[in-house]
């Protein structure tokens, strides 16, 4: 009898390792594309003719997708020290691509790329040149843009200020920051209006606040003759700052030259926001976690919540057993944050003997 019930335990046992081992591999097998940037509808094209090499449309398009790739992951500063990467270091950060929408039109080759940058492997490199990424996050603002021309005394807020008229015409797909523009109001017009000595101290509360936005930048443009001054009020994430910057010879009747200085802005305002998303891959906080070993269902968002985690550098298990399955992490991130990013799912941890228990 004792030799049948200890049959049966080892039957349990070995029952339990080998679903739990088939969760693993169906789980991984799920998660292999999870854990990747994917930069989509960039457009390649190339004269079809005796030279034409369909390998090389690609390569450029690889070289298309990492710019608009590190154009949302870094600042514009950090992006200018990486433009001239070799293309063998750029490609070995490619998981996969997909070629679509292919056609000739009158000799020309033209299709669409999606390509698959391995986040872990990017990140890996850019550390390496000593730049610290960004999340990538996608974050709409309130902008109020005021034009004030210095000459005539007057404060051009809808009609007639062609930064408002212009400002969502164009957008670039690594763009970060969504615009909402202020509705016409003849009142908010005229509370600016009387203003304008102290514009630049007004705290627009009046008008934000009719907004469901805590994000928000308040954008003068104070025109004098050829020259732009922008002040610039930028609150992101409850961080208040002041940018100003100078625009020399600059022709408001000029529509690229218009192009060009509100690229420049938004490239401004773009690094503002990076900044406060950026990952220090220098900090290697080491992270142990356990869950028990009958949550599959717990076990599954973990590993997700994991490998979706921009500040998880790497994870694996460390052990598991009848009981527990124990996660070694390696995070480039403070406590705080780690515990924070897990209340935000919802998962309460105590900490025993340096090992953080998901109840």
């Amino acid at each position: 009898m004792q030799n049948i019930n200890k049959y049966f335990k080892l039957q349990k046992l070995y029952i339990f390792f080998i679903s739990f081992l088939l969760f693993i591999i169906i789980f991984s097998t799920s998660l292999l594309h999870a854990n990747v940037f994917k930069v989509s509808d960039v457009e390649i094209s190339s004269p079809f003719d005796l030279n034409f090499n369909k390998n090389k449309v690609i390569d450029d398009g690889f070289k298309a997708s990492f710019f608009n790739l590190i154009s949302m992951i870094t600042t514009s500063g950090d992006r200018n020290r990486i433009k001239d990467i070799p293309l063998k270091e750029l490609k070995y950060m490619i998981d996969s691509f997909t070629i679509s929408d292919e056609k000739f039109i009158n000799n020309e080759y033209f299709a669409k790329l999606e390509t698959r940058f391995n986040k872990k492997k990017t990140f890996s490199f850019l550390e390496k040149k000593n730049i610290f990424p960004s999340t990538p996050q996608k974050k709409k603002v309130l902008l109020i843009p005021i034009l004030v021309d210095v000459e005539k005394n007057k404060i051009y807020l809808f009609t007639d200020n062609i930064f408002y008229q212009k400002w969502n015409r164009k957008k670039k797909n690594y763009h970060l920051l969504d615009y909402l523009l202020p509705s016409e109001d003849l009142e908010d017009l005229n509370i600016i209006q009387q203003m304008s000595n102290n514009i630049e101290n007004y705290d627009f509360e009046n008008l934000i606040t009719k907004y469901d936005l805590k994000d928000y930048i308040i954008s003068i443009i104070f025109k004098e003759k050829e020259t732009l001054r922008v002040f610039s009020k930028i609150n992101l994430k409850n961080s208040l700052k002041i940018d100003i910057q100078k625009f020399e010879k600059v022709n408001l009747y000029d529509e690229k030259n218009i192009e060009l200085v509100l690229e420049n802005i938004k490239i401004i305002y773009e690094n503002y926001w990076k900044k406060n998303n950026q990952i220090n891959t220098s900090i290697k906080l080491p992270v142990t976690i356990s869950i028990s070993s009958n949550e599959y269902k717990k076990t599954q968002k973990i590993e997700r919540i994991l490998d979706d985690n921009d500040l998880v550098s790497k994870f694996y298990i460390h052990k598991f057993n009848s009981q527990n399955i124990i996660y070694k992490i390696i995070y480039n991130g403070s406590p705080k944050i780690f515990l924070n990013d897990f209340n935000k799912e919802n998962f309460d941890l105590d900490m025993k003997n340096n090992i953080w228990i998901i109840k």
